[in-house]
């Protein structure tokens, strides 16, 4: 048996890893990173040029990875204050940093095992799986001579208290900055990263997940934003980023349509509408919150007239980061054999830490939900 005054709250883990899904740096970049992205896919060069105009709007460059680093910076801070002495690696899907590269590196600084950050808060292939079978690959990557790491990826988070204390934080903030008359009849319109309805019924161990994980954490937002401010806003789910052949069922609605069902209502009625448009699928404001909400959701508001703000996303928040620390410590104690608690708000239980064999079954037809945006 080991010493306790020798085990620190870490172990098993020396290391930490943030897995991310990458973005283009540069203008030269844009294609080749959605040709990675839609490598087997059989989608033309010219249609991948064409979404790359999204890029282009932004200098040619994803916010994704500047995120991603501000990211680190926050959680190494919060660690160091914690006293606790973890090196941070970080490893992208589809762009540099690549996985397998610095998962290779991790090996050669003599890293044993590490607890594995995902900047993806929900289950399906897409957010969750998929980033699991990368981690795999990247392990059986690892050139020979070397020891390859063990990863193990920390359990979704959309409930946990951390993550739900920034969206909460960035609602009340959206509100304060609408004009006073419109604040209290605000509709909180929720926006998350459409999949196909497929993809959502092989979500989780017994299907349904995402959508049912989406649902439940927008209840319990709206329902601190209606214990902080005293008003029960109207609140709903749309979906952003589709992709993929017109053919294929995914969720609805857009955000783009709802937003028009908002104005003919606005119409109809005369009541003036204002509408708070919550990036709660999102960790931080990477393209499909900066082009899909910010460029393209904020003109069709300013076209039918629609009074609009866009709460900030967790990104860096101090609560989101603390609890990405205290996950790991989480997982650390779990994989020690010691009673842990799992922090979840909500009517959901805690996801576990290890997924079973048949949870978020990939399926041919599904496309990527995440193929052409990030």
């Amino acid at each position: 048996m080991p010493n306790p005054e020798t085990v620190r709250p870490t172990d098993p883990y020396d290391a930490v890893l943030l897995v991310s899904f990458g973005g283009p740096e540069r203008p030269e970049d844009v294609v080749p990173f959605l040709e990675n992205v839609t490598r087997g896919r059989g989608i033309p060069r010219e249609r991948l040029e064409v979404v790359g105009e999204h890029y282009y709007l932004f200098g040619g460059r994803s916010p994704i990875n500047d995120q991603n680093r501000a990211l680190i910076a926050a959680l190494s801070a919060d660690l160091e204050a914690h006293g606790i002495d973890l090196p941070i690696y970080w490893g992208n899907r589809n762009w540099d940093p690549y996985l397998d590269d610095v998962v290779a590196q991790m090996a050669r600084d003599g890293v044993r095992r590490a607890a594995c950050l995902v900047t993806s808060a929900y289950s399906s292939w897409s957010s969750c799986r998929q980033y699991r079978d990368n981690l795999e690959a990247a392990v059986a990557a690892v050139p020979d001579g070397l020891v390859a790491p063990r990863l193990d990826k920390i359990r979704a988070y959309y409930h946990h208290p951390g993550f739900v204390q920034a969206s909460v934080d960035g609602v009340l903030d959206a509100l304060a900055d609408l004009p006073a008359e419109v604040r209290d009849d605000a509709r909180l319109v929720f926006v998350t990263h459409s999949i196909p309805t497929a993809m959502n019924d092989e979500s989780g161990p017994d299907g349904g997940a995402y959508l049912a994980q989406h649902l439940d954490v927008v209840g319990v937002v709206a329902d601190a934003v209606q214990e902080a401010t005293g008003v029960a806003h109207e609140r709903e789910l749309v979906f952003c980023s589709r992709s993929g052949s017109p053919r294929t069922p995914w969720l609805e609605p857009d955000v783009n349509d709802r937003l028009a069902e908002l104005a003919d209502e606005q119409e109809r009625t005369g009541r003036r509408q204002a509408v708070i448009m919550v990036p709660v699928g999102f960790v931080s404001d990477h393209m499909e919150v900066a082009f899909d909400l910010d460029t393209e959701a904020m003109a069709t508001a300013e076209r039918l007239g629609l009074t609009a703000r866009r709460s900030a996303s967790a990104s860096t928040h101090p609560a989101f980061v603390a609890a990405l620390r205290e996950l790991v410590l989480e997982r650390a104690a779990a994989e020690r054999g010691e009673p842990v608690e799992r922090p979840a708000l909500g009517s959901l239980p805690p996801v576990a830490d290890r997924c079973p064999t048949g949870c978020c079954l990939p399926r041919r037809e599904q496309g990527s939900a995440n193929a052409l945006q990030q």
